[in-house]
């Protein structure tokens, strides 16, 4: 039986065809029993045969193997559980004979609290509280509910029944074909599912509601919530009927399953789950209160809903061979929820938004300890890990460079050709690019290969060098090193106006383009308004770097408003990265900053605020004495965009300023703007008072908590217990999330304490947990001092999933000191688990980034006389 231990897949001599699955959950014991028959196709001598299973109890006597072609029955001589492989042995005493049988196991297991596998959720109904019972499989988690072959790659049908009490909902993938009642206890059967991969099995188990639709061509859409809560249904339910139907469009092929459940738990460990026909969500990503939800968490549902009913496609339709593939599913279906989202709400201008997710997936890759978009996976423990930045962002933003190289109408042909051809299968990334391929006559796969492949992307140089431009391209690392590498890069780029473009791919380390050629004249002569801009519109999936003229000249263009938003967005990230790489000084970042004082773009000034609360953090460390006047500059470049919104909603606004006012006014109050923590007081005053005063509308509240929490300590701790009573009182997900992440917002080291002991309380679901971590300088130290002494309870809670490593990241990164760096690695030493090690490398690595540029910035000589002049200067 040794043999089989260690191995990253399982053995391939017995094929599942069909699974006849029974399972009848306790809820008051937290307890299930259960039965499996497969009918298997023994494809080559063997007398053992291996499957998944983990945390199931399977008694003696309970396994038995019968041949389609006998009546004889083969009991196994040995069964046997390895648990760290998470595998079931069955050695049989003879040869299995060659074709059709099934295996029958009866099994039991516990309905755990850890959110993966058939776990419990709780809730309460008219005061008592109460379990839900809920699956969640993917990645590796179905063996914990039955025992199966448990990989993406062994696709079978599905036939589902439930014993569940009387009075409760019970839901699978399919439609409900049968419903007997005996006393208290009903058996639920469903219809037999198409071919579909174990990770997208589904049960729920519970008390609902649901609000219903259908699609133009007849399939069943319901929104299932608790009790009292439909009406937070409505608005996910219009976006999965209109969504279901553009991309029957898109695709070229109908949704297949007769029917789709979207569902709210109240404990979920990820955002949503993308199970066939019954798709899982956190309460935060599929309801919408019309009363008390803000525009961004619109936003989030639309955005959420898109991208699992994306994975109807691709990903449930056509599956990935295996997890090295995981971006195919995950970058796809992150891609393709802004093309629907764009669709539905052209208003939102969702695709500037992209730019969060291209910027997510750069500031993940810029680390040596990031990993390729395909990666190996050897082990089930180590697939929690690559559900990140890499696989989701990146891997939607070279969706998008590639698009946007070939075109959009040959890339929607050649997807649609795709579907068809691995319909009910399963897919490779070369499949992807050989159909990308043959639609668009473009050598795909060999311009592809260089950026699934290999980790990184490059650094783009431009310099003017006697009326040429000379580019040139070399792995970008954050930590400023030399990276190996050399991809194939399309760039586009516009000189001086957006109707005078060149694109080309860059395939060699340089290349060298004569300027009179596109612009008939020397780049001299152009004057100030000869600027050229690299990356247009950020499509491409790399940074650029440009020389001193150049930057001059795209300083001016930011500041005379000549560039789209998405451009000189681009322009600032580029710059702030470079500075982190210590490839550009603070004084020239702030310089650049001072060029968008009149910006109005949402997504331009978001980014402006969180490249401003990093370079706060830094300089915090780095120059102390300077801090003030940096808040100042800071405050003085927020002021006009504040200013023009206010602090009331306007009729007929934008959603885009719905959602900036906010961040505006979140980032005033944590540079200590006075006026503004001293408004934000009076409105949550006014709130205190009446729950439902037009003072504090859901937009601005994220805001005022925090602004609250500014002047909260343990000394003055009133803001803090009215925080924490509306988070008691409130029965929203989205309002508690709200306070949750403010209240750590406190500069007073005691008080944060007090925040971190209470998120591990019962009082906060342990999904939400991290959600109230600091992020602040001042939080840092007591959170990691807390993180060292509640490890084992952490590790306890979360450690099977991936949420521990968020916690991890969360403590760890915000570090800059070379010798905190040396007492974390010290802590891990022989603390170290498989499940966070590349996480823990990453934020590791952070913080000698973060440690290394807080000695750059001490060393720079021009940067006090800079800060000075802009912090006074009068915009």
């Amino acid at each position: 039986m040794d043999q089989f231990k260690g191995q990253p897949r399982l053995p391939k001599f017995a094929v599942p065809k069909r699974y006849d699955i029974r399972l009848k959950p306790d809820l008051l014991a937290c307890r299930f029993a259960g039965s499996v028959s497969v009918d298997l196709n023994i494809v080559a001598a063997t007398s053992f045969i291996v499957l998944n299973a983990a945390e199931l109890s399977i008694p003696g006597g309970a396994v038995s193997f019968s041949s389609r072609d006998s009546s004889k029955v083969i009991k196994p001589s040995r069964v046997e559980l390895f648990g760290d492989d998470e595998i079931l042995v069955l050695e049989f005493p003879e040869t299995l004979p060659i074709g059709l049988g099934v295996l029958a196991i009866q099994f039991e297991g516990i309905l755990n609290d850890r959110m993966k596998g058939f776990y419990r959720s709780t809730y309460e109904h008219n005061g008592e509280k109460r379990n839900m019972a809920v699956t969640q499989f993917e990645p590796a988690d179905a063996r914990r509910c039955f025992p199966c072959w448990d990989e993406p790659a062994c696709k079978a049908t599905f036939k589902i029944t439930l014993d569940v009490p009387s009075e409760l909902v019970a839901l699978s993938n399919m439609p409900i074909v049968e419903e007997k009642k005996d006393g208290n206890l009903k058996t639920v059967s469903y219809q037999e599912s198409p071919i579909m991969s174990t990770y997208l099995v589904a049960v729920v188990v519970g008390l609902f509601d649901y609000v219903e639709d259908h699609t133009s061509d007849g399939v069943k859409v319901r929104v299932y919530c608790q009790v009292g809560k439909t009406n937070q249904g409505k608005f996910a339910l219009h976006v999965a009927v209109k969504t279901l139907e553009l991309f029957k469009d898109y695709f070229a092929t109908p949704y297949s399953l007769p029917k789709l459940d979207m569902i709210a738990i109240p404990d979920f460990a990820a955002g949503a789950m993308e199970n066939y026909g019954l798709v899982t969500y956190r309460e935060t990503a599929l309801l919408y209160d019309d009363q008390h939800s803000a525009a961004s968490n619109k936003q989030r549902v639309a955005t959420v809903v898109a991208h699992e009913l994306a994975h109807q496609w691709f990903g449930n339709l056509v599956t990935m061979e295996w997890w090295t593939h995981l971006w195919l599913n995950e970058g796809f279906a992150t891609w393709v929820s802004y093309l629907a989202t764009d669709s539905l709400f052209p208003e939102w201008k969702i695709w500037s938004q992209f730019l969060d997710e291209t910027t997510a997936g750069l500031r993940l890759d810029g680390l040596a300890e990031s990993h390729p978009i395909e990666v190996e996976i050897n082990h089930a423990g180590e697939i929690d890990e690559i559900f990140d930045a890499i696989s989701y962002r990146k891997g939607a933003s070279v969706i998008r460079m590639l698009q946007s190289y070939l075109g959009a109408e040959h890339f929607q042909r050649s997807l649609a050709s795709y579907i068809k051809k691995y319909a009910c299968s399963n897919a490779k990334t070369e499949d992807l690019w050989a159909a990308l391929e043959e639609g668009s006559g473009e050598p795909v796969n060999k311009i592809m290969t260089t950026w699934t492949k290999q980790q990184g992307y490059p650094v783009v140089s431009i310099k003017v060098n006697n009326q040429k431009l000379e580019f040139n391209q070399s792995r970008f690392l954050s930590s400023g090193d030399k990276g190996e590498g050399h991809w194939i890069v399309p760039i586009t780029l516009c000189f001086g106006s957006y109707d005078v473009r060149k694109n080309f791919l860059l395939e060699t380390k340089s290349k060298t383009l004569d300027v009179k050629e596109f612009l008939g004249t020397s780049i001299e002569d152009k004057g100030a308004n000869s600027w050229i801009k690299l990356n247009v519109d950020q499509t491409g999936f790399y940074r650029v770097k440009y020389d001193e003229l150049l930057a001059t000249r795209l300083r001016y263009a930011v500041e005379k408003q000549l560039l789209s938003a998405t451009d000189r967005f681009g322009i600032l990230d580029d710059l702030y990265a470079l500075w982190v790489a210590r490839q550009e000084s603070l004084t020239s970042l702030i310089n650049l900053m001072g060029a968008y004082r009149e910006e109005v773009d949402y997504i331009v000034l978001s980014n402006l605020i969180s490249v401003s609360y990093k370079i706060e953090s830094i300089s915090a460390d780095a120059v102390p004495d300077l801090l003030e006047y940096l808040k100042q500059f800071f405050i003085n470049l927020f002021q006009y965009s504040a200013e023009r919104l206010g602090w009331d909603p306007k009729p007929g606004e934008s959603h885009l300023d719905a959602m900036l006012r906010g961040e505006i006014l979140t980032a005033l109050a944590v540079f200590g703007h006075d006026l503004t923590l001293d408004e934000a007081s009076r409105r949550f005053q006014a709130f205190l008072e009446d729950r439902n005063t037009p003072l504090l509308p859901p937009d601005i509240r994220k805001a005022t908590y925090v602004a609250v929490m500014q002047r909260a300590s343990k000394s003055n701790r009133l803001g803090y217990d009215s925080l924490l009573k509306l988070y008691r009182e409130s029965d929203l997900s989205q309002e508690k999330t709200r306070i949750l992440g403010s209240l750590a917002s406190s500069p007073d080291p005691d008080l944060i304490l007090e925040v971190l002991n209470f998120v591990l309380s019962s009082e906060v679901r342990s999904q939400d947990a991290v959600i109230g971590l600091p992020s602040s300088r001042e939080g840092r130290d007591i959170a990691w001092a807390w993180f060292k002494e509640k490890w084992e309870d952490l590790l306890k809670t979360y450690g099977s999933g991936f949420l521990i490593t968020r916690f991890v990241s969360a403590t760890v990164s915000p570090f800059a000191s070379f010798e905190k760096a040396k007492e974390i690695e010290e802590f891990f030493a022989t603390r170290g688990k498989p499940s966070i090690a590349r996480t823990l490398k990453q934020s590791l690595e952070r913080v000698y980034i973060n440690a290394n540029l807080v000695q750059s910035v001490k060393n720079e000589k021009s940067l006090a006389d800079a800060l000075k002049e802009l912090a006074y200067r009068k915009y």
